[in-house]
């Protein structure tokens, strides 16, 4: 699995017309079945040409390309916090994601009524983000005085803890996300992760545009980057109504169709593409003639992790690694060529794994 994005909005946004149309696009587009695990549940493909690349050259048996999870997270309202609308069952569902998708609607239409009677971009974020911090304010003074109570005894460590979270609460009730608050230590780090906060989840607004105004900056677009400046997130621009559109074509027939509409990408590559970014995702190959694998891991970790990514005793067995780098595949068609030209390279266990990586480990268990 790729990473898991949850989709939130307020109703009338947008939000589950683009959930059913990028997950029923990604299915359709290759032979990675679409999979409702739940009613608002979609796993699809991650497009990239390099598989279709490495599968051209090896001709294997097996193709498996990595994927993306969306959580069409349904029930946010005023007051979700406290349990309003589906309340807790919306905010426990975030809790599993990796990255949000803050779908915002920023178009016009008299047929489609907004819930707070006009559209107006920065408050709907704010109802939104409001909701997820008031929850989180209460998990905080729960573990602030937890902490508190052990500091009582003496726990210095304790005592510390608590201090980190007074100053948490205190950037959470000025509006403030807990993803962009500044820790001090490792420790620190360990306690803020281990809090579960709904805030402490990377986020790009995802601006839900007429289908008109795509390639264009409009007034409610630029109230979106505004906010996301503030907080150094991301901003993608689709159309959830082209993005219905595409998913009823044929795969063959998409790319024309958004030709013709001066796109060069769908909505769901661009939700793909951002969120890698957002996440710091790369992702490296296994090939051969029995299987194409592809494989997501974090940026950074050596070539043994990475190896756990695949089976658990590559891990602990790990000897060495054989690279390719799937730029020189590419150009040269062959893996024999790549090793004639001394082009497979072997690396030790900190080998720090690279995007586009082709990795053969050698193990031993």
């Amino acid at each position: 699995m790729g990473f898991t994005c949850g989709i939130v909005g307020l109703p009338n946004v947008g939000k589950s017309t683009l959930f059913n149309a990028i997950t029923a696009a990604g299915a359709e587009a290759s032979n990675y079945p679409f999979c409702t695990i739940d009613p608002n549940v979609g796993v699809v493909t991650v497009p990239d040409v390099r598989i279709n690349r490495l599968v051209e050259i090896y001709k294997p048996a097996k193709t498996i390309p990595t994927s993306l999870e969306f959580l069409d997270i349904a029930g946010l309202v005023k007051g979700a916090s406290k349990g309003e609308g589906l309340g807790n069952q919306f905010l426990s569902h975030i809790r599993d994601v990796d990255a949000i998708a803050h779908v915002v609607r920023c178009f016009e239409d008299p047929n489609i009524v907004h819930v707070d009677g006009s559209i107006d971009p920065a408050r709907d974020i704010e109802i939104v983000e409001t909701e997820l911090i008031l929850k989180d304010l209460e998990t905080v003074e729960r573990k602030q005085l937890d902490a508190e109570r052990s500091a009582k005894g003496g726990d210095e460590k304790a005592k510390a803890e608590a201090e980190m979270f007074v100053r948490l609460k205190g950037e959470l009730s000025s509006g403030r996300l807990a993803h962009y608050f500044s820790t001090q230590s490792d420790e620190e780090k360990i306690w803020l992760r281990d809090a579960h906060l709904l805030t402490n989840k990377p986020v790009m607004y995802v601006c839900n545009v007429g289908e008109d105004e795509m390639g264009a900056e409009t007034a409610l677009v630029r109230k979106v980057r505004d906010i996301a400046a503030k907080e150094d997130a991301i901003v993608v621009i689709v159309s959830a109504a082209v993005e219905a559109e595409v998913a009823e074509l044929l795969p063959e027939e998409r790319e024309g169709f958004l030709s013709g509409l001066g796109l060069k990408e769908s909505g769901l590559n661009k939700v793909i593409r951002e969120g890698y970014d957002l996440l710091h995702l790369i992702t490296f190959f296994t090939a051969g003639p029995k299987e194409v694998h592809a494989w997501t891991v974090k940026k950074g970790i050596t070539v043994q992790q990475a190896a756990g990514a695949i089976h658990s005793d590559f891990e602990k067995g790990f000897i060495r690694a054989e690279i390719m780098k799937y730029s020189d595949l590419d150009r040269h068609g062959s893996e024999q060529v790549l090793r004639d030209k001394g082009l497979v390279y072997t690396e030790g266990k900190d080998y720090l794994t690279e995007d586009g990586d082709i990795v053969f480990i050698r193990f031993n268990v």
